[in-house]
């Protein structure tokens, strides 16, 4: 029988609120949002190919959600750490569908026509003044969300969170952690990522540089935000414990549990053996 403690009450609420915020997502994506006026002397930024995505939606959205499921379960699998799963997982969560739905409305918003948008509204390639677009409706009115990038925001969003997740759990940027070289590796793994994934947008003309730097630095800060909701800076000697453990954890048991992650209470390695 579910019974509704406190507990249980905030995770009631924590649900709903990222149920409201991919609705949001969701109802926002097909919309049609302002159509910013195209000047005669800034035609030649939109007269760019129609090429397919070079990272399509699919992989995008496979990457975004499977990423930290697969991190998320090796961690689980390793220290059977429940609590911490569940953090990082609403904060994950929270990071992606805060990222999306205010992408969704800043395209909304903005308006700006894509590199490849002439080749959108004229297919034919013949480029009437004055005569409204000729070509598929719904392909002209994803002509004009160009600004922010999504695929550069979401995957940010995303594997950022789960880059500073690792980093805390392992302690790459902390006394005990720095000169494992697989370690950062890692780390940085879940940081470049993300920008190949935004510098392809460029390369495919679906967004202009501006539109792929806003985004990644949209989705990052709304990644570093939300990792800070629940845990500590990454430079921490106690990075690989949520708040909430740390608060509810005497000063002594805190000891033990730097003993167990083989870190001193100085932050220096106490055993040589590896974390993981």
């Amino acid at each position: 029988m579910f019974a509704f403690t406190e507990k249980n009450m905030h995770l009631l609420q924590e649900f709903g609120i990222r149920i409201i915020l991919f609705i949001v997502y969701r109802s926002t994506d097909d919309m049609d949002g302002f159509h910013r006026k195209i000047q005669p002397e800034e035609m030649w930024l939109y007269r760019f190919p129609k090429t397919n995505a070079y990272y399509s939606v699919d992989m995008l959205h496979l990457t975004i959600y499977g990423v930290p499921l697969l991190v998320l379960t090796l961690f689980y699998l390793r220290y059977r750490d429940r609590h911490d799963c569940m953090e990082a997982s609403l904060g994950v969560s929270l990071s992606i569908f805060l990222t999306a739905s205010l992408t969704n409305v800043f395209k909304l918003f903005v308006g700006r026509p894509r590199p490849d948008f002439l080749a959108r509204c004229y297919p034919d390639g013949k480029i009437h003044e004055g005569i409204n677009c000729t070509g598929n409706i719904d392909t002209v009115i994803e002509g004009y969300k160009s600004f922010p990038s999504g695929h550069s925001s979401f995957s940010f969003s995303s594997l950022g969170y789960m880059g500073l997740y690792v980093a805390g759990k392992l302690h790459v940027f902390s006394a005990s952690g720095r000169g494992r070289t697989w370690r950062l590796c890692s780390v940085l793994t879940l940081f470049v990522w993300p920008i190949l994934i935004a510098l392809s947008r460029t390369a495919d003309y679906h967004h202009h540089w501006q539109d792929v730097l806003v985004g990644s630095l949209l989705g990052m800060t709304v990644a570093f935000v939300c990792y800070h909701q629940s845990y500590p800076s990454v430079y921490s000697i106690h990075s690989h414990l949520t708040y909430s453990q740390l608060a509810t954890t005497s000063h002594r048991d805190i000891e033990a549990h730097l003993q167990e992650w083989h870190i001193g209470k100085d932050g220096n390695v106490k055993h040589m053996r590896e974390i993981v």
